[in-house]
């Protein structure tokens, strides 16, 4: 079985993520190569790092997880994180979240240097879980089982609600002001006015360091807080209004186009009791 050095770091500040590479930090060395974590809202996991590439599996909840050049959020049950080996990263659980994850030896693929989020189906989560819940005992059997979920990884559309992190202190304000508010909808004009900056200059960075155009940005934060609310137990309406869509439809079209499902959908197969994998026959 492939292994890997887990070393626990604790947040060094807010925002930041750790510096250096893999094997500089010793205290808190710990082998490991699939888990299972069960954890409760808000509850978070912190900074570390792994040599070998992970993929993590809620079953039920959303976890946000961060790295140094931003933050995805990932929602059950037919998504999961993919983090490449050498990224220092750390999660957060908003409501009660059961994760699996396992670590895969190997080289990574081409297109999957990168933190991102897989769209995973039936199949994906059974290895998972197998590898987890049930490891076989067998050597081989274990590497047949890590190749087969390693293959299916490769052809896994990616579909990630990437949240880059800002560098310029005036994005950092305005990034704060819209994870505060997120159903602020006053122009980058007048919050720039507030921030100290341009809507000019402020679009230009936003271009320059996130890749996105502000519109796109707060699209993307608002979507963000709406899996985390959704996830809450709170209505699609008040969802909607909380995150700052003028209506439910615009909201449900925007939310559909990104994630493909309806919030209503994400809902519904988020929830532990009615998610159709939650109760699965061990294997006898």
């Amino acid at each position: 079985m492939p292994e890997t050095r887990h070393i626990a770091e604790p947040h060094p500040s807010a925002g930041a993520a750790p510096q250096g590479r893999v094997g500089d930090h010793q205290p808190g060395l710990r082998t490991t190569t699939a888990t299972t974590r069960r954890l409760a809202s808000g509850a978070t996991i912190d900074w570390h790092v792994h040599e070998s590439d992970q993929i993590c599996l809620p079953l039920s909840g959303v976890l946000a997880f961060l790295t140094k050049v931003g933050s995805w959020v990932v929602a059950a049950p037919d998504r999961a994180a993919w983090i490449p080996a050498g990224v220092w990263h750390s999660h957060v659980a908003h409501r009660h979240t059961e994760l699996r994850s396992v670590l895969l030896p190997g080289p990574t693929e081409r297109d999957l240097q990168a933190p991102t989020v897989l769209v995973v189906d039936r199949l994906c989560r059974e290895l998972v879980r197998t590898l987890v819940e049930e490891p076989p005992t067998d050597p081989v059997e274990y590497e047949h089982l890590t190749a087969a979920l390693q293959h299916r990884i490769r052809h896994r559309q990616v579909r990630a609600l990437h949240l880059p992190e800002p560098r310029d202190d005036r994005l950092v304000h305005l990034a704060q002001l819209l994870n505060a508010h997120p159903g602020e909808t006053r122009t980058l004009e007048q919050l720039g006015s507030e921030i100290g900056a341009s809507a000019r200059t402020l679009s230009r960075l936003c271009r320059a360091e996130l890749g996105l155009t502000f519109p796109s940005w707060r699209t993307q934060i608002r979507l963000s807080h709406s899996l985390v609310l959704l996830a809450d137990g709170r209505t699609v309406t008040a969802t909607a209004s909380a995150c700052g869509w003028a209506s439910i439809s615009t909201f449900i079209a925007c939310f559909r186009d990104f994630f493909g499902v309806t919030p209503r959908a994400y809902q519904q197969a988020g929830t532990p009791q009615r998610n159709p994998d939650a109760a699965r026959p061990r294997r006898s």
